[in-house]
């Protein structure tokens, strides 16, 4: 388990990370959300042993993580922009970082340049953006850590590499219980994998919670209604996060359990009724709201 206990980091006059508070379950995918400047990269880098946070504390497995190999080893982090030795190539990484993970999976990284293409001879600084993010991945997964740090995973890479990288994700995890933490602006791309997900906004957590409760809490409802009492009575018994009316049409957004939902709905008269899937951009935009925020504009890179 990762804990970040009131964390906070400046740059000179810049408060980077301020007073950020998480706990990352293990075996679980957390995707850390935010806009560039929110302080994602400056979080990852303190919880690889990188940086050193200026207040509080980061434990991995209850091992303080700055300047302690043993809680070292059980990381792997991949930067946005990830550096290679100049004039290298894939197997002399390959034997570097058998020296630093004891437990590097030797067979399996020469199986992944394979498979995606990528020559072990060429030297790594003629590969392209997305060939240099996909060796960089391919060394973490390998690497056999327990977490693996990841700060805009898929950025570079094309559709079909990034569900491939998803799909690994998704095995490792099974196979030995690997943590991904991976940050990125953009929430589309962690739509489909992450359990939990975090969002920082100015320095600060402004929200963190398990991704299927949120879906399960709060439900969207398109209707119309057949009489104004029945929608005055639906209003009067629902928890209603947000309520947008185009003529007769009401899209509503509630939160409770969908089951008591419907049961109010079916109390009353409607013309038309259907209830939709959120996706993960409207249940955060609608967490927000709520809450005084209002991150629209921030979070739909």
């Amino acid at each position: 388990m990762i804990e970040i206990r009131n964390v906070s980091k400046a740059f000179d006059n810049i408060k980077a990370v301020d007073d950020v508070s998480v706990s990352i379950k293990e075996n679980t995918v957390f995707g850390l959300i935010g806009t560039n400047g929110a302080g994602k990269s400056t979080v990852l880098r303190m919880l690889a042993g990188v940086l050193e946070p200026d207040e509080g504390e980061i434990a991995v497995d209850g091992l303080p993580v700055f300047d302690n190999m043993e809680a070292k080893r059980r990381i792997y982090f991949i930067a946005d922009d990830p550096y290679f030795f100049a004039n290298s190539n894939a197997v002399n990484i390959q034997k570097y970082l058998s020296v630093i993970y004891p437990e590097f999976a030797v067979e399996d990284f020469y199986t992944y340049l394979v498979n995606f293409g990528l020559d072990k001879k060429r030297k790594i600084n003629t590969y392209s953006k997305g060939m240099k993010k996909q060796l960089a991945l391919i060394c973490g997964v390998c690497s056999n850590t327990k977490y693996l740090l990841c700060d805009e995973t898929f950025d570079g890479l094309d559709p079909v590499m990034r569900q491939g990288i998803k799909s690994i994700f998704a095995g490792e995890m099974e196979k030995r219980g690997m943590t991904p933490v991976i940050a990125s602006h953009n929430l589309r791309e962690l739509e489909d994998i992450c359990d939990h997900v975090g969002l920082l906004h100015k320095g600060g957590v402004l929200l963190s919670k398990d991704l299927e409760d949120m879906k399960c809490n709060i439900q969207k409802i398109q209707c119309v209604f057949k009489e104004n009492e029945d929608e005055a009575k639906v209003i009067a018994s629902l928890d209603i996060m947000k309520n947008e009316k185009r003529g007769s049409l009401n899209t509503l957004t509630v939160r409770g359990n969908k089951a008591e939902i419907l049961a109010i709905f079916a109390t009353v008269n409607t013309i038309f009724f259907e209830a939709l899937p959120l996706t993960l951009e409207e249940i955060f935009i609608s967490e927000t709201e709520v809450v005084g925020y209002d991150i629209k504009k921030l979070i739909l890179g």
